[in-house]
């Protein structure tokens, strides 16, 4: 759906080849996009200089390591890992070999709600604001109902890295926070952020069907600031506009916003949020 069709239309790349824990999966795809098969990991990074990963974040965590230390660079997807342990791997060993990362939070590539972020930063006054993101995995026809992981893990482990990145983004970052979980997979998150503006994030990926839908706000001295929608683009041109950028990283040798520094941060907020769910479901 979006990294075979973005990588192959991102400018400034060229997709080598697929590599997959499924050799089959992988030629069929590769087939489709008319590129290699490998059967390899390490032949893969052989003949490529970065690698982009659309794989469990346990997976990711265990091959974006590997593809760091032979000083490849990273396209990598969220969470980045689902350990604090293993995501500080990957950030360090990208440190260590030099490398530039960028971790496809979606909106953060989204032209519109860039232009939001800009606004927001302009304005400035901002007290608060809230998030909620309610999806389905369970209905018929969702592309991601099959996702083992995302199953088991819910909510936080799903969303909750978008629903970080995007109000990190939007109110600055986020120094601690407060979770507490509901019915299902529900998770309520409350944000206190370093500007000491205090936010909100509500998120389930069983939501019944009727109650599924996006939305966003800000609210400070100038009133309320509402989130605009996504526009109708493909996953595949916002992938494309992250390896894009990964290159831009390469060549200007700077870190991007949303680097693997950025993404074991957050996945250290999604682990603590989990400790603190479980210990009240302990308690």
């Amino acid at each position: 759906m979006a990294h075979g069709p973005g990588l192959l239309t991102a400018e400034g790349v060229e997709l080598v080849g697929v590599w997959g824990r499924s050799p089959e999966k992988a030629r069929k795809l590769a087939t489709e996009l008319g590129v290699s098969a490998y059967d390899d990991f390490e032949a893969l990074l052989a003949d490529v200089e970065a690698v982009a990963f659309a794989v469990p974040p346990e997976v990711q965590a265990e091959v974006a390591l590997k593809a760091a230390k032979a000083g490849k660079h990273l396209l990598l997807d969220k969470p980045v890992a689902m350990t604090v342990a293993a995501a500080d791997e990957v950030h360090e060993a990208a440190t260590a070999a030099g490398v530039a990362s960028v971790v496809f939070f979606t909106d953060r590539f989204v032209d519109t709600s860039r232009a939001w972020f800009r606004d927001v930063q302009s304005t400035g006054g901002w007290r608060g604001g809230w998030l909620r993101w309610f999806s389905s995995l369970q209905e018929e026809g969702n592309p991601f109902g099959s996702s083992a992981w995302r199953r088991e893990s819910g909510a936080l482990w799903d969303i909750g890295p978008h629903a970080l990145s995007t109000l990190s983004a939007a109110l600055g970052p986020i120094r601690s926070l407060t979770a507490v979980g509901g019915d299902e997979d529900l998770v309520t998150l409350v944000n206190h952020h370093e500007s000491g503006a205090t936010s909100t994030a509500s998120l389930s990926v069983f939501a019944p069907p009727a109650a599924a839908g996006f939305e966003a706000a800000l609210w400070g001295d100038v009133g309320m600031f509402p989130m605009p929608a996504r526009p109708d683009r493909s996953a595949s041109d916002l992938l494309a506009i992250a390896a894009e950028e990964l290159v831009a990283s390469t060549v200007s040798g700077e870190s991007h916003e949303v680097d693997a520094a950025f993404g074991a941060r957050i996945v250290e907020l999604l682990a603590d949020a989990q400790a603190q769910i479980d210990a009240a479901h302990s308690s």
